[in-house]
This record gives structure tokens, C-alpha cells and sequence, in this order.
């Protein structure tokens, strides 16, 4: 059952040995030359496949991998059952919120920790089951080791925020508490490019 039709994926509702499953499949464009088409669709299969094994590896919640077909350009991943952070926020006591963001912060240094940037850190791409926040959606992700991206990630979640949730001002400061409790580089160094980011918003505007 298709579930949501994206720009660049369409999302379906499947069952895979049993088991309750998501298959994200990577839909041709037609304004590309097809060989051109193939191997961007091939491409950006095999790495969200890896970005998501190795934002695992590195303790990040993350649906897990039950099967990846490159010649249909598809994830086989479990089904997270859980409720999207967007819907959860506003239900959340002001400590619920504080334990929730700070959950979040941690994961997004692992992430960063790994050399990873999710690409689209919104609340509608965290699931909150059992106790975690689950990551997901990596298909604008890549591997970085840049300073600038690390930046950009975390400012995106912040403008995220202030739009999805403008009545809790405080959440963002919540992720950084997380992130720089977690974050094994210079989190501070971070922090600077945020305030860089957002003062060359200011100027564009």
C-alpha cells in the first residue's frame, strides 16, 4: 500500500517474511537521460542503505535493513511503530519536552560522531518508540567530516522548530545541552558555525 509519494521516492507499506515492513523505492525522472537516471537512483539507494547500517553502528535508532534490491532501486526496512516527534511535542509536559529534545541532541552527535549528516533533521523524520527516538529518512544524507554540515543539519532542525513548534522556544537549547553532552569533537566549534548560518540568513534576506 503506498503510503506517501515523495519527489524523489515513493514510500509502500509491505510485509517481508511476515514482518510488518516499509519499502522505499526510487522512482525514475523523466526529464533525466535515462542511463544519467539509473545510476543517480543506484547511487543514492546504496548510500542511504549505508548511511543507515553505519548511523547504527554508531547507536543511533535507526529502522533496520531487511533487504536492499539495486536493480529495483529499493530499501526493505522494519516498520517503526511508534508516534512522529511532531505529533508527540505538543502532548509532552515541559520535562517531557526537555527529556525528549536532549534524547534527540544525543543522537544527532552520534550521527555526527560517524562522520554522518541526515541532510533533513526534522521532527517529522524522528519516530519516539519504546523509549527511543528513532531516525529516519536518510535519503538527503551523506559522510562529511565538514564543520559546515554538522552546522547546517543542526540549524535546519532549529528552523524546523521554529516553524512546526513556535510555542516551545526552548527545544533547540534542549538538543545542544544533548548534543554537547555527546558530541566527541568541539561542539563548540558547532555552535559558531550555527550563529555564522544564521547571521548570513539575516544578510540574504
Amino acid at each position: 500500500m503506498l503510503i506517501y509519494r515523495g519527489a524523489e521516492a515513493e514510500i509502500i507499506m509491505d510485509t517481508y517474511l511476515g514482518r510488518k515492513v516499509i519499502k522505499k523505492k526510487r522512482i525514475p525522472k523523466g526529464y533525466r537521460i535515462p542511463e544519467l537516471d539509473k545510476r543517480l537512483r543506484l547511487q543514492r539507494t546504496k548510500e542511504e542503505a549505508k548511511l543507515m547500517v553505519e548511523a547504527r553502528r554508531g547507536g543511533v535508532p535507526v529502522p533496520i535493513i531487511y533487504d536492499v534490491n539495486l536493480k529495483e532501486f529499493t530499501i526493505v526496512m522494519e516498520y517503526v511503530d511508534g508516534e512522529r516527534v511532531k505529533e508527540l511535542i505538543p502532548k509532552l509536559t515541559e520535562r517531557g519536552r526537555k527529556e525528549i529534545c536532549t534524547m534527540i541532541g544525543k543522537n544527532i552527535a552520534r550521527l555526527h560522531n560517524a562522520n554522518i549528516v541526515h541532510g533533513d533533521l526534522t521532527t517529522s523524520n524522528m519516530i519516539f518508540k519504546d523509549e527511543k527516538v528513532y531516525f529516519i529518512d536518510f535519503g538527503l544524507g551523506e559522510f562529511s567530516f565538514e564543520i559546515e554540515r554538522r552546522g547546517v543539519d543542526l540549524h535546519l532542525l532549529m528552523e524546523a522548530f521554529s516553524s512546526a513548534h513556535p510555542e516551545y522556544p526552548d527545544l533547540f537549547n534542549h538538543v545542544m545541552e544533548g548534543y554537547r553532552s555527546t558530541y566527541k569533537g568541539n561542539a563548540r566549534e558547532i555552535e559558531k558555525k550555527i550563529e555564522e548560518i544564521i547571521k548570513r540568513g539575516r544578510y540574504m534576506k
